[in-house]
């Protein structure tokens, strides 16, 4: 079984609750916005200490260190396809427009034999929570409602 772990940075917004969440890059990615955006997270191996690892892929996936201090445990999730997501809560704040995205490869156009680089995310934002809960993919929703649960 695949296992990811992130950070569900959030913060407070004029006395609203908003939620940082990345939307996929490369091309397979493009055309989709409902139910594709994604807490920043990473696949992991199971030796890892998953905090530590969240924290690690919270810095490649955005170019911000992950922030320091308590975080709050949002236990962990099962996708469609399998994947185990663990994820933590931490309240902070970053400038959407500065991230700096780590890059990957892959085949494309397919069967082109043409390898592109694509970076890992393409768009980051903090959205409200009614808005979040429209735009993760939908079994990370839970993450979302467990965070909002514990924070107020």
């Amino acid at each position: 079984m695949k296992i990811s772990a992130g950070i569900l940075l959030y913060r407070n917004n004029n006395n609203n609750l908003e939620v940082l969440l990345v939307h996929p890059g490369g091309p397979l990615w493009t055309k989709k916005d409902v139910g594709a955006w994604t807490i920043p997270k990473g696949e992991i191996n199971e030796e890892e200490d998953y905090l530590l690892a969240a924290q690690r892929e919270f810095k490649e996936e955005l170019g911000y260190n992950a922030p320091e201090g308590n975080y709050v445990s949002l236990g962990y999730i099962i996708q469609k396809g399998g994947k185990k997501v663990y994820a933590w809560g931490h309240e902070g704040n970053l400038d959407p427009q500065n991230i700096k995205s780590n890059m990957f490869s892959m085949e494309w156009p397919p069967r082109s034999g043409t390898q592109q680089q694509f970076k890992e995310i393409d768009k980051v934002a903090f959205f409200n929570i009614e808005t979040a809960y429209e735009k993760i993919n939908p079994a990370q929703k839970t993450l979302i409602e467990k965070l909002v649960t514990l924070i107020t």
